[in-house]
């Protein structure tokens, strides 16, 4: 399992704050995980970019996944990139999978990409691979600093949540759908056939964009009550067509997001299979150009789940596998939103 996560750009003072920023820079606090970061040259310095995670692989795999490691992270064109081990192995002999380490770091030299650093982080400590020190070795370690770290203020002042792991992270998306959820989509759906053949496609499809629209300010005020059944049935509805769907994209880039994806989660938790493909799938747009890779995966995990031809999610599939920068997929939106505010 590989997560990979862009991160916005904050000080990281020394090699212990970036050990204890991973579970910020990943979006949940992980376990026996091999983490990659990526460093890029910014206004002559280097500042932190993507941020890719895999578990720890059987020894017979390390090379492998080395491999495909460095092939993620170098798709976005880091100068160098760090290493961290996260584990709880300890023999009291030596710092553990040095094996694994090895391979990673071949792998990026065959790239022509240093690596900064190579530490462990385990039990409220950090090691440095390369540092002889006595603090460095295998009983020692240095605590990782503590208070409030500059990137999970950032973090949590964008509506970042830090979850204990990634199962905690998958349970967001959970299905949570009403015993009378399928009948609604079922009644919704004749409804709509019916008042299409009666008004028109384009009539329902505005009134449908109108809906969206509505259920997105709701979502952005102090909304104590769920959507009821048929509401959920009527939004996933629209959001099948098209061109919905596609102006629903641009509400990833105002000030209507965090409402959005609120919205998006509760249709993608709530709607039966494959209505809540689409919301999966803007709920991944979304997670992405905030920096949550790790829960834009399992949105896209959950809309190809439901429907394996979907066609947005499917390029936003192969967008994420070659770690397309969030800047990109902002501007290709963008790009697309000029014919559709055009034809409103």
């Amino acid at each position: 399992m590989t997560d990979l996560n862009p991160r916005p750009t904050v000080r990281l003072p020394d090699r212990g704050a970036l050990a204890a920023a991973v579970p910020q820079l990943l979006g949940f606090r992980p376990a026996e995980s091999l983490v990659v970061v990526s460093l890029h040259a910014h206004a002559g310095r280097e500042v932190l970019g993507l941020t890719a995670r895999a578990d720890l692989p059987p020894p017979e795999h390390a090379a492998s996944l080395a491999g495909s490691l460095a092939a993620s992270v170098l798709s976005s064109g880091p100068t160098a990139v760090l290493l961290l081990v996260v584990s709880e192995d300890d023999d009291g002999r030596e710092l553990p999978h040095r094996a694994l380490l090895h391979e990673v770091v071949l792998a990026f030299h065959h790239r022509r990409v240093p690596v900064r650093d190579v530490l462990l982080v385990r039990g409220g400590r950090w090691w440095d691979y390369d540092c002889p020190q006595a603090c460095c070795a295998p009983g020692a370690g240095t605590p990782l600093p503590g208070g409030t770290s500059e990137l999970a203020a950032t973090s949590v002042f964008s509506g970042h949540v830090v979850e204990d792991d990634r199962a905690a992270l998958a349970r967001r998306l959970a299905p949570t759908r009403s015993p009378g959820m399928a009948a609604a989509c079922e009644e919704v759906g004749d409804e709509l056939a019916r008042r299409t053949a009666l008004e028109g496609w384009d009539a329902v499809v505005e009134e449908a964009w109108d809906a969206l629209l509505a259920a997105v300010e709701d979502a952005g005020t102090a909304r104590t009550a769920p959507l009821s059944d048929r509401q959920v049935a009527r939004l996933a509805w629209g959001l099948r067509d098209t061109d919905v769907r596609d102006r629903a994209l641009t509400l990833a880039l105002g000030d209507r997001e965090p409402a959005a994806q609120a919205l998006w989660t509760e249709l993608t938790r709530r709607a039966p299979t494959p209505l809540d493909a689409a919301p999966a799938t803007l709920l991944a747009v979304s997670a992405w150009l905030r920096g949550d890779g790790a829960l834009a995966n399992l949105a896209l995990d959950r809309a190809l789940g439901s429907e394996p031809s979907h066609t947005l999610a499917g390029l936003m599939r192969t967008a994420l596998d070659a770690c397309l920068p969030p800047d990109v997929v902002r501007e290709v939106i963008r790009e697309a939103a000029g014919p559709l505010d055009a034809g409103r």
